[in-house]
Parts: C-alpha cells; structure tokens; sequence
C-alpha cells in the first residue's frame, strides 16, 4: 500500500479546509463575534501544522496509486476534514459537546442536513456561513475539488479517487484527463450556484442569506439560517429553490452534454426521463391529497413541488411541516427518500440509475425464467450493461440493505417510535436530514443518544460515498496488507 501518497492527500485536504475558513473567519471578525473567529483561527492553525507536518513526512511519496489507495484516501479525507471542521463550533462553545459538533459537521460535509440544534439563529453568522459552506464543499465532492487544482497520480490513477467519491453505479470521465473532467464538473457547479444566488437576491434575500441558502441547495444539503427553514421567505425565493433543487438533482453530464449540444443523446436518458417522471409524478399525487389542507389548488401544489424536489434530491429545506400531511403524501415522501437522486449529482439517496436498472434487471430474470434457452441482454442509456455493474448494483443494495437493518436495530435502544427509528436512518444514509415523527422537518436529533449519533453520523458518511469506501476503511485486513 502507498501509505505515503494518502498522508501527502490528507496534508493537501488540511491545508485547504484552513483556506476555506477564511471566509466565516472574515464574517466573524466583522461582525465582532470573538469567540467565533477564536474557534476558526485555532481550528485553522489546528488545520495549518497538521498538514505540513504530514506535508514533510510524506512529501516524496510516488504518485502512482491503485483502488485500494483511492478507497481509503477517499473515506480518510473526509472524517479527517469533519473532525477538523467540528472544532469551531467545539471550541467556541456554540456547540459544547464535541460530538453534537462533529454530528452538524458531517451531516455538512455529507449534505445530509440533520441538524441537533433547536435555535439556529442563534449562532453566530461565522458559524452559520461555515455551516452551509460544508453543504456546497462536499456536495459536488471535496477530492473531486482537489483533482481539479492540483495533480495527484499519474497514469489516470485518480479516476480510483473520483470513483470512490461520486455517487452512482457506474462513473467515467467526461474527457480524456481527469484533471480537466474535475474542472468541467466544478465549473457547472459554480455557474449554477452563482445564477441561484442572482436569482435569490432578486426575491429580496440578501447576500448572507442567498449564499447560505445557494450552498444547501446546490450541494442538496438543507441547512438554513432560520429556524423555519425556508418558510418565512417569499413563493418566488421558495420556487426559485424548487427549481434549483432539481436541477442540481440531475446528472452533471447531462449539462456537459448540453455545452457540446449533443440533445439526442439527452433525450436519450432514461434516468432522466425516470427522475422526472418519478418527480412530477408524486407532485401531482401529494398535491391532491393535501389539496383540502390549503386553500387553493396552487397552494398545495406549491408546497407538495417544494417537498418532493427537496425530498427526492435529499435537500431536506422545508416550508411546510409534511410530518402533519396525510398518511399517503408521508408515505410517498418516504419512498423518495430512498430513491433519492440521479448518479452523478449532488444528491444522494439510492439514485434514480440503479432503480432502473434494477427493473430492467427484474424484467429480465423473468424473461429468462419464462425461455431459459433465449439470450437477453439489458440496455441501458444506449449501451449493453455487463454483469460487473449489475453486480456492483445488487451488492450494494444488499450492504444498504444490511446496514440499515443493523442502524434501526441499534437506535432502536433509545425507545422513540418505530417511524422514527426508520425514517432517521433513512433520512441519514440517503442524506436527507429531516425524517418524520421525532425528527421531522420541525423538530431535530438533540435526543438521541451519543451512540445513535454515532451510528447515524457513521450512515451519513456510508450514505454520501456509497458504503464501500468506509467498509474498506474499516477492514483489518487492508490496513495489515504490506506494502
């Protein structure tokens, strides 16, 4: 194992998550919050030495790493930045128990949104900004970031890294250098959260707010400014979100595509065509068994467009409070949690890629099952789908599977509801936030046990790199193979 290349990656994350706290450290100083810029200044020098001295120990480390490099450095990077990132809070007080710092910070850096604090505005504005700025760092992915601007393998090695850290089945580069798939990525990404932060501040937001609300809804994370979520803003600023939820919710190449004017191969995508059948689809059914609870029809479907887009894009805002919306419409929700997303956004969930191919594989078995002797081959996107990735599918629908079984069992301890021991582990290792019952859109997961949070936290990060990094990070059996 190239031990040396994964210190000389962890030195390179440290020494960036101190840059990016310039930024709540500038907002602190402004605004006089000492406590606040005391917690980021420590947690930056904190930050600084650690990656420098990790810098000079690992700095001749061979550039040439594999899969199994990639998991780890994957899965390490991003506890190493949330434990790091927790300090602020930690350190400042506005967060006293260390392990409520750490459960808001990963549920950040996951864009998971799960919060356990009751008066979000009472932290300071410092805070805040850092806060949702995880959403927007790990929405599109902190190392995908890293790719970008700096080179780290040679031989296209570090598609093991983009790999690792990018949601879906099946992940590939847009062009020939990763390097320059990485850029292409990020720069999508910043177009579209500087045009929701234009069209936020013409609604009447301000420049805080829009950000913050920009950062959760581009990386799909759900964390506000204000206690109500997004309900005291205005319909055009919660619309404007809607939209953007779910355009963020979508496949990053379909906008690559989109550049290089390639609409055939657009309207080509099932998963597209399945994520937004699946999103209207649902609008349309909560809308009419909630329409009684307002009082227009285009009051209900305002808030019943809102709640799925923020739902199936694992966002997690709320303008209303859909844990007091009728057994179905909750129900709904529900399934959408687990559905979640398209592979290759910033949202989590099962994604809308392996449902299909899933269906397709079901279809499948029972075309065989009917003519054993026939040859069947699934397509999918245009393209025949080998057994490595139906494989890959079923595998980890079996590990999800397992883990959230073994997650509900264990919070279970703490005697809430069963609705809520489901929905919690579903809202976290699909990367929601809010769930229903104790830990609805209003309420939060103060309550729980240290353990529970634990549990969850270890479900947002399973969640947000598709278990198999963690589960390779957590194997014995790698950390005792020689070098």
């Amino acid at each position: 194992m190239n031990r040396k290349i994964i210190g000389k990656v962890m030195a390179f994350l440290l020494l960036l998550e101190a840059l990016f706290l310039i930024p709540p450290a500038a907002i602190s100083f402004f605004d006089g919050a000492r406590d606040a810029l005391f917690g980021i200044v420590v947690t930056m020098a904190i930050a600084i030495v650690l990656g420098l001295l990790l810098w000079l120990v690992c700095r001749k480390a061979q550039r040439s790493f594999y899969a199994r490099e990639g998991f780890l450095m994957t899965a390490l990077g991003w506890l190493l930045l949330s434990v790091v990132g927790a300090l602020p809070f930690y350190i400042s007080r506005e967060i006293p128990h260390y392990v409520d710092a750490l459960f808001e910070t990963i549920s950040g850096f996951t864009t998971t949104g799960a919060s356990i604090l009751s008066n979000v505005e009472g932290m300071s504005r410092g805070l805040l900004f850092w806060r949702s700025f995880t959403h927007w760092l790990g929405g599109m992915g902190i190392l995908v970031f890293l790719l970008a601007v700096v080179p780290m393998g040679k031989g296209g090695h570090s598609v093991h890294v983009l790999r690792a850290e990018s949601p879906g089945p099946s992940v590939s580069k847009l062009v020939p250098k990763l390097r320059q798939t990485a850029a292409i990525l990020y720069s999508i990404y910043i177009v579209l959260t500087v045009l929701c932060v234009i069209f936020l501040m013409i609604g009447g937001m301000d420049l805080f707010d829009a950000l913050c609300h920009a950062f959760g809804t581009a990386g799909t994370g759900g964390f506000g400014v204000k206690n109500n979520s997004l309900a005291g803003y205005s319909h055009y600023c919660q619309t404007v979100c809607t939209v953007f939820m779910a355009l963020f919710g979508i496949n990053f190449s379909v906008y690559f595509l989109i550049i290089l004017r390639k609409f055939r191969q657009i309207f080509k995508s099932e998963e597209l065509w399945a994520y937004l059948g699946i999103m209207l689809g649902s609008m349309l059914l909560i809308t009419l068994n909630i329409r009684g609870m307002f009082p227009s029809t285009g009051e209900a479907l305002h808030h019943a467009a809102f709640a799925v887009s923020s739902i199936m894009t694992t966002t997690g805002f709320a303008t209303e409070d859909f844990n007091l919306w009728p057994q179905f419409s909750r129900t709904v929700l529900l399934v959408l949690m687990v559905i979640g997303a398209c592979a290759g956004s910033t949202g989590g969930g099962v994604k809308v890629a392996r449902v299909v191919l899933l269906a397709k594989g079901l279809s499948l078995r029972i075309k065989q099952m009917l003519h054993p002797r026939s040859v069947n081959l699934m397509r999918a996107e245009g393209r025949t789908v080998g057994d490595e990735t139906l494989q890959g599918v079923n595998t980890y629908m079996a590990a999800y599977c397992a883990i959230a079984v073994i997650s509900m069992l264990i919070i279970s301890l703490d005697g809430f509801s069963l609705e809520t021991n489901i929905s919690s582990v579903l809202a976290c290792i699909n990367n929601i936030g809010p769930g229903l019952d104790v830990v609805g859109p209003t309420s939060n997961y103060a309550a729980f046990s240290d353990l529970s949070k634990i549990v969850l936290m270890l479900n947002m990060l399973l969640g947000r790199l598709e278990i198999f990094p963690i589960l390779v990070m957590l194997s014995p059996k790698i950390w005792r193979k020689a070098d």
